[in-house]
């Protein structure tokens, strides 16, 4: 969901899939509760340990979920864009935050405050059942990243983030263009940027891909899908 940073809020959360479901009238329920933040690029959202009033919604940007180790190293949990919402989850337990959000750009983002959703969860069932679909997806999305992390190699993995979204139906070649930096997305996939520069490097020597700086030509989707099975 690509934003136009004017785009008014009603419009905004009527393109959240979560949202799908709900009238006019609804949607412009949530609206009125509904706060906007802009955060300028490295601004802090929150901090780890902080207390959650609510769930983000990203409209424009990109913000960074992370958290540090006792050692000073930073571990990305989750790089979200456009259109993605995070804290759903702990805004229910009523847990702290277990981890930071920082913005990597200049990022529009929405604040739906709990109260919020809790009064359109009793007011609809199917908003409920929505939500209850979201949180899952989610949970699917974190036991995917420790599947990757427990079985596959550092290199499954980069290629796996280069072909994110291609099908398996798609086009012969692929370009893709990196969101951030190539250190945070290193993060990101459990990897040093050591580590992940050494593989960005080996695919290159083998022809299957070429580096731009963060632009990453992919000349042979399925000779790249099929490296190292």
């Amino acid at each position: 969901m690509p934003s136009i940073p004017g785009t008014s809020i009603d419009a905004l959360l009527s393109r959240v899939p979560l949202f799908s479901s709900l009238s006019p009238e609804e949607i412009a329920r949530i609206a009125r509760g509904t706060r906007e933040i802009n955060a300028g690029k490295g601004d802090i959202l929150f901090h780890k340990g902080d207390l959650p009033t609510g769930f983000h919604l990203v409209a424009h940007g990109q913000i960074k979920l992370g958290f540090t180790s006792s050692q000073g190293t930073e571990k990305v949990i989750d790089i979200l864009g456009p259109g993605q919402t995070f804290g759903e989850a702990v805004m229910f337990m009523d847990k702290p935050y277990p981890v930071f959000a920082q913005a990597l750009a200049d990022t529009r983002l929405l604040h739906i405050p709990k109260q919020v959703m809790l009064d359109e969860l009793e007011r609809d069932p199917l908003f409920s059942r929505k939500m209850i679909a979201s949180l899952s997806v989610r949970l699917h999305h974190l036991i995917t990243d420790v599947e990757s992390y427990s079985l596959h190699s550092g290199r499954q993995r980069i290629i796996g983030y280069l072909l994110r979204d291609n099908p398996e139906q798609d086009t012969r070649s692929l370009t893709v263009t990196l969101p951030t930096s190539k250190g945070t997305i290193a993060s990101r996939l459990n990897l040093t940027q050591e580590h992940f520069s050494r593989i960005l490097h080996e695919l290159s020597e083998a022809g299957l891909i070429v580096v731009e700086g963060r632009r990453i030509t992919i000349p042979d989707v399925e000779k790249l899908r099929g490296y190292d099975l």
